[in-house]
């Protein structure tokens, strides 16, 4: 299996690096030279987010056509450079430092400047039912997974310039997000300083980076705040171990990846504070999580009552989410099934893996964040633990 992965992983690493890491997105389509040219339809919320799901549900993909670019997505940056970390702690070798190098500059380049404190978001417009977020938003969802990565690359490098740059989304998270309070003076955090959503694993991915900060610093506001945040979220779990997406009404869905986030963060919360008080909720959690989304055949499901759409978000959560939770040789017969699956059906002979496959039709564009960079990320974190 570990040949296949390597030969899986060498392909798509080929794509990436002759892309040079931009690429389109799911999300993406506000980008058009087109869209933006129609003032009547381009500022109304209900095109924009028909355009939006349009472009985002289409098999086909018309971003050329309508003038979208290829480009660099931060948060896309943030995963390379983690699975970049990972090939170094498996061959520490010199074009791959320069690679870590090359990113933290990229991504230290793309914060949002109109913020104290470091904070990233996406390239491009993006209009959802509860918000709609201008190109480069920050958001807590992208500066926590950029802050983790520079944290990985400062283990690495021990340039004391990447911990301070990680450390500054920490004081983003707690000043500039708003908070939604329990009776207890728990809380989530927002997805972003413009919404109030509550959206369980962006609330929970705030406490990740918090509490890890925590482990280096000691600051007792971070542990704090984490753990409000873990407290808050896992209030809200359910009897049987899972989540719902967030609290508005149609939020109310149960899909595979978001639940998967969950389980790493409350793990790492409490692997970087060793207040394991939440350790029955993840337990309860990780058995749901196990049992429910991956088929008898290795088919990833995205809903708990669904199949499809198969999104390849999932296959490479699986990878990450039990190397967080040490499960990694537990698990490693159902996820060595899950990625010949996902290898076998969701990667393209140029070393690209697909976006979705439906009942009915499938979705083969490359997304460089959304598929190639979680998916790098993932195969990197497999051959990093397949080792230990």
């Amino acid at each position: 299996m570990t040949n296949q992965i390597i030969k899986s992983f060498t392909k798509l690493k080929t794509y990436c690096e002759k892309e040079e890491f931009k690429g389109y997105d799911p999300y993406d389509s506000l980008n058009s030279i087109l869209f933006k040219k129609i003032p009547i339809i381009s500022k109304n919320k209900v095109f924009k987010l028909a355009w939006t799901q349009l472009f985002k549900r289409s098999p086909i993909n018309f971003r050329k056509l309508v003038g979208v670019k290829k480009d660099y997505n931060p948060k896309a940056l943030g995963l390379f450079l983690a699975g970049y970390c990972n090939l170094y702690m498996i061959a520490p070798e010199k074009q791959i430092l320069d690679k870590i190098e090359f990113f933290c500059s990229e991504i230290i380049k793309s914060k949002n400047p109109n913020y104290e404190d470091a904070c990233w978001g996406y390239n491009f417009d993006w209009q959802s039912r509860a918000f709609f977020h201008p190109a480069f938003t920050p958001t807590i969802v992208a500066s926590t997974f950029i802050g983790s990565a520079l944290l990985d690359a400062f283990e690495i490098t021990k340039d004391d310039n990447l911990i301070s740059t990680a450390r500054s989304p920490c004081n983003f998270i707690l000043k500039d997000l708003n908070r939604t309070y329990d009776n207890n003076q728990n809380f989530a955090f927002s997805y972003s300083p413009i919404d109030k959503s509550v959206v369980f694993n962006a609330s929970l991915l705030g406490s990740q980076i918090l509490a890890r900060m925590y482990k280096k610093t000691q600051e007792p506001e971070l542990l704090e705040a984490a753990k409000k945040s873990v407290t808050f979220c896992c209030n809200y779990q359910k009897t049987n171990g899972s989540w719902s997406y967030g609290t508005l009404p149609f939020h109310q869905w149960v899909d595979n990846f978001h639940t998967g986030y969950n389980l790493e963060c409350i793990a790492d919360y409490m692997k970087f504070t060793n207040d394991y008080s939440f350790k029955k909720q993840l337990e309860i959690g990780f058995d749901y999580y196990i049992k429910t989304f991956f088929t008898d055949k290795g088919i990833p499901k995205y809903y708990d009552n669904s199949v499809y759409p198969i999104d390849i978000h999932c296959p490479a959560q699986l990878i990450i989410t039990v190397a967080k939770l040490n499960k990694f040789m537990e698990t490693k017969e159902l996820v060595d099934k899950v990625l010949s699956w996902t290898i076998q059906n969701m990667q393209s002979h140029n070393g690209y893996f697909y976006y979705q496959i439906n009942k009915y039709f499938s979705s083969k564009i490359s997304y460089m964040r959304w598929a190639q960079a979680w998916m790098f990320y993932a195969l990197t974190t497999y051959l990093r633990h397949d080792r230990i």
